[in-house]
């Protein structure tokens, strides 16, 4: 988003006064850099990831700090006659390394695919070139390649474990919601074996837990803890972070996991009904909290090319809580069907 969205109006309004060195933090020149911009910047570990800016002595970090930021540095530093590049240990000796079809051809090395990004912290700005090398671009800007010509393939490979893991998850939801209508058709009822309802508030517990904490990393724009597989920070920074761009997805599972807390308590405490509308309740919210689940962990794999063990934890949680609810809320329809029936 920064690179596609926020730069180019930029590049447009300042042309070639304005220059940005872009370094592929993948590549081992590039990581190199990082890790001394890290240091020689003091980054502190809660900001680290791509993408970061970084204009003389100052660090933007994510998509909210650059493109609200770096407008009016820019105005700021062109007010002072400009400013160098950042003091980086060893990128005055990368710069007279770059080749003179890099500095003239924003085009050259455009297939290079890119780095996981959008998550606080890297240097300058996430794209580069195959070699490694930062490339510095007069106009319009940065060597990068085009998300939009990448496909499902390649976005899958960025994060084959986590991906392929994520395609388990979405097979086994899908599977359950089959089971769900299946056990709806049915004439004869279909008991638990045992009385799992006790499960549901437990769950929930776990549930509220991973959601407050992925509605942490995504208010305030901090780093998650991602474990050995997936990307999270890749996700979380994404734009299906947040529903219709304003209200996070962390924050809305918070809110779920407490409504079906609501729901689960009428159905053990209600009376005159009141139990049977809490079943109803908790049955509609799992359900389409499952849904829209199978719809975030379809994007993770084959959209934004990482996946999110915390998304793919609650997504399990939420389908587990939807198998639980079966019972009582059929219950509570047949009730309500032979009422009507009177």
């Amino acid at each position: 988003m920064v690179i596609q969205e926020d730069l180019p109006p930029l590049f447009d309004k300042y042309s070639t006064q304005l220059e940005i060195l872009g370094l592929d933090v993948s590549q081992l020149e590039g990581a190199t850099l990082y890790q001394n911009a890290i240091t020689r910047f003091q980054i502190p570990q809660e900001r680290l990831g791509v993408p970061t800016l970084i204009v003389g002595d100052f660090v933007l970090v994510g998509s909210l700090e650059i493109p609200e930021q770096f407008p009016g540095l820019i105005e700021y530093y062109l007010s002072q006659g400009g400013v160098d590049w950042p003091d980086i240990p060893g990128l005055a000796e990368t710069l007279p390394t770059l080749e003179p079809e890099q500095l003239a051809d924003p085009t050259a090395n455009s297939s290079a695919p890119l780095p996981p990004t959008d998550e606080p912290g890297s240097p300058l700005e996430t794209p580069a070139s195959n070699s490694g090398n930062p490339a510095s671009i007069p106009e319009p800007g940065l060597v990068l390649s085009d998300e939009h010509d990448i496909s499902w393939q390649e976005k899958f490979a960025r994060d084959l474990a986590g991906n392929t893991l994520s395609v388990f998850v979405l097979l086994g939801m899908l599977a359950a919601l089959v089971w769900v209508a299946f056990y709806f058709t049915r004439v004869d009822d279909i008991p638990l074996t045992m009385d799992a309802s006790w499960l549901i508030p437990l769950l929930c517990l776990f549930g509220l837990v991973v959601a407050g904490y992925l509605a942490y990393v995504e208010t305030a724009q901090v780093s998650a803890v991602c474990g050995p597989v997936g990307d999270c920070n890749t996700v979380q920074q994404s734009e299906y972070a947040r529903l219709f761009g304003i209200l996070p997805i962390g924050v809305l599972g918070v809110a779920g996991y407490v409504m079906i807390v609501v729901a689960w308590l009428g159905i053990r405490f209600g009376r005159n009904g009141i139990e049977n509308l809490g079943a109803l309740a908790l049955l509609g919210m799992t359900l389409a909290g499952t849904l829209f689940s199978v719809y975030l962990t379809f994007l993770e794999p084959f959209v934004i090319g990482a996946t999110c063990a915390w998304c793919l934890t609650s997504a399990i949680l939420m389908t587990v809580l939807m198998l639980l609810s079966l019972e009582p809320g059929k219950k509570a329809c047949l009730g309500y069907v032979k009422g009507q029936r009177k």
